[in-house]
């Protein structure tokens, strides 16, 4: 365990590896997009787990933390309700990320003309791709600018008004309730943005029977990130 780990208290450690996460999974969707080498379906995946997790994280926030520190320090209000405002904001650009189409890709393989458009699979799938990217660049260039405002109000916040026991009571309902989507994804960009001890601190409150199965998270999560990259082989 670093001094680091030891000044700051949990709760901002995790944080500070989740919007970390955010940051990194948010950049590498909107540059995967219209990198040909990656198919359109690891691009879905990443796209399906991005949305899932990034609502669920500013949802639990706005309906669990936030009255958490407000409850503890008055003053905290009206900060967090700007937040909450850039959360609404976020909302509207997942929404234009998932809708996005993603089910054409593998119409690349022989497939013929799309009906009506006059273009071959290819141009279907590169035009996929580019929608794709402009709703990827839209989310993360919201998630980045919102992190830059939220982290000043909500890391001492953590550090002066929320106690180990309450962080530990909303972590575990975050954990309960965080959608089952492309899981090992978080696992591999966690392993990317944190050291051992602070990865396995985040880890440590998984249920039980999951922590045998996070060795496989690790390698599918390897590899799937290899092939968003076009590092695969």
């Amino acid at each position: 365990m670093t001094n680091d780990d030891v000044e700051h208290p949990t709760a901002v450690v995790e944080t500070r590896l989740a919007h970390q996460v955010h940051r990194v999974a948010t950049t590498l969707l909107a540059e995967a997009a219209v990198r040909p080498s990656v198919p359109l379906g690891a691009l879905a995946q990443l796209r399906d787990f991005l949305v899932a997790n990034l609502r669920h994280h500013h949802e639990t926030e706005d309906e669990d933390l936030w009255p958490r520190i407000v409850a503890a320090a008055p003053a905290t209000e009206h900060e967090l309700g700007v937040l909450s405002e850039e959360h609404v904001r976020l909302d509207a650009a997942l929404d234009l990320l998932a809708a996005v189409n993603m089910t054409g890709d593998e119409v690349g393989d022989g497939a013929g003309e799309a009906v009506g458009t006059g273009l071959g699979a290819g141009g279907v799938a590169d035009g996929v791709r580019a929608a794709l990217r402009d709703a990827a660049v839209a989310v993360r260039d919201t998630v980045h600018d919102h992190l830059e405002h939220e982290e000043p109000v909500l890391f001492p916040a953590l550090r002066d008004h929320i106690s180990p026991e309450d962080w530990q009571d909303f972590a575990q309902r975050v954990i309960a309730t965080t959608p089952p989507v492309a899981g090992h994804l978080m696992i591999g960009f966690l392993d990317e943005v944190g050291t051992p001890a602070e990865v396995e601190l985040v880890l440590s409150g998984l249920p039980e029977p999951v922590r045998p199965l996070l060795p496989a998270m690790r390698r599918q999560a390897t590899d799937d990130l290899r092939i968003l990259r076009g590092t695969g082989s």
